[in-house]
């Protein structure tokens, strides 16, 4: 998916916008069990109630494609006879109305998501969205479609106490906004299924959503999906970096580090600028070409591809904001640390002086420390 496609889906949950009927779910205790069960009309609950159940699972659409957002893959044979992918089609396909795919969905649910003390909602809405054609300006024509995308979307939410929001009635089995008590917090975790890809459904594809990025909750995606659960965007920047340090050696200087992260950030600032929906992405064949701009010998350039493939997957596509940090480059020397704009980087050099390694930064006017300006000395001051 990307993001104008996924736009386009946030914008419909909302009021007035879609064709949700009923909103299911499932409240659960903080010993995992069942303490009741949700099944409401959206058009009979009030505006406040409504908007509240669309805001959740709008959240479960938020946040950066890659990061927060993360594409899950299915195997044809998964889609053809697998067990779990089965279950999320006939979901979909019941439009959420059968009781007992429910219940073994939450049961899925149940057994894999550890929310520690706290006790959770599972929310869970069908949608039938007919797809207006776009004009060749991107304009939604709105009177005409040829395509219908049938979707379930799913938010798992904590149960906090916090600012007024969605709450749980026990007595009647209901969602309602309150002020106090225990409220729904934002989702951690939650899905898309099938993917809307090409403004269309994927059905070899479920848009995953997590709301921490170093949080995968890899039980939930083993159990709920069936596969393999995807690396976090710390554990692809950790690999990206070891792959870098392992295969390069002592040619892993910091020189050949700022030049890669340069060309790294002006991709995605040149990215930015054209306003593209598709994803940015760079491959381990992608970084290798840059090693070689560097300097680097074909040799250790086939081995970080090959540390790559090994601990990210071969052909693996990452998302460069998962392998670097845009808006800082940061230095550390034992107990020191330097942290600057990623563009005045290259001002950081490091030297050998009188055989011990310094990090040296210019010092021209308005050095500061603490807060307080003060003069460099050329020489140092004569001892008394």
């Amino acid at each position: 998916m990307n993001t104008k496609e996924l736009g386009e889906l946030r914008r419909r949950l909302r009021p007035n916008k879609n064709a949700i009927s009923h909103v299911y779910g499932c409240y659960v205790g903080a010993t995992k069990e069942i303490i009741g069960e949700v099944d409401q009309s959206l058009a009979l609950l009030s505006e406040d109630d409504a908007e509240g159940c669309l805001s959740l699972l709008k959240k479960a659409l938020s946040g950066s494609l890659g990061r927060n957002l993360i594409d899950v893959g299915f195997t044809t044979q998964q889609v053809a006879e697998g067990e779990e992918h089965k279950l999320l089609r006939d979901l979909r396909d019941s439009k959420l109305k059968d009781r007992d795919l429910r219940r073994a969905f939450y049961e899925k649910v149940i057994q894999s998501v550890d929310m520690g003390d706290d006790s959770y909602l599972i929310l869970l809405a069908h949608d039938t969205y007919d797809v207006p054609f776009k004009s060749k300006n991107d304009e939604l024509l709105g009177d005409s479609s040829d395509t219908v995308f049938s979707y379930i979307v799913c938010a798992v939410c904590p149960m906090r106490e916090g600012k007024p929001g969605l709450g749980y009635l026990p007595a009647d089995n209901v969602l309602h906004m309150k002020t106090a008590g225990q409220l729904a917090a934002p989702p951690e975790l939650g899905f898309l299924f099938p993917a809307f890809d090409d403004r269309a459904a994927n059905l070899y594809s479920t848009l995953y959503y997590i709301h921490r990025p170093e949080f995968v909750h890899g039980e939930f995606v083993e159990s709920i999906f069936g596969v393999q659960a995807p690396m976090s965007a710390p554990e692809q920047k950790e690999a990206f970096e070891s792959a870098l340090s392992d295969a390069l050696g002592v040619e892993c200087s910091m020189e050949l580090v700022q030049a890669v992260h340069e060309q790294l950030r002006e991709r995605m600032e040149l990215h930015k600028e054209s306003q593209t929906a598709e994803p940015l992405t760079v491959t381990a064949r992608d970084v290798g070409g840059m090693l070689r701009e560097c300097g680097i010998e074909e040799e250790r350039v086939a081995a970080f591809q090959d540390y790559c493939g090994q601990r990210l997957g071969e052909g693996a596509a990452m998302d460069p904001a998962n392998l670097i940090d845009s808006k800082r480059f940061q230095i550390k020397a034992g107990e020191i640390t330097i942290t600057v704009k990623p563009e005045l980087s290259g001002q950081v050099e490091a030297r050998v002086l009188e055989g011990r390694k310094y990090l040296l930064i210019p010092a021209g006017e308005g050095v500061e420390v603490n807060g307080l300006a003060v003069e460099l000395e050329a020489e140092p001051a004569a001892k008394i």
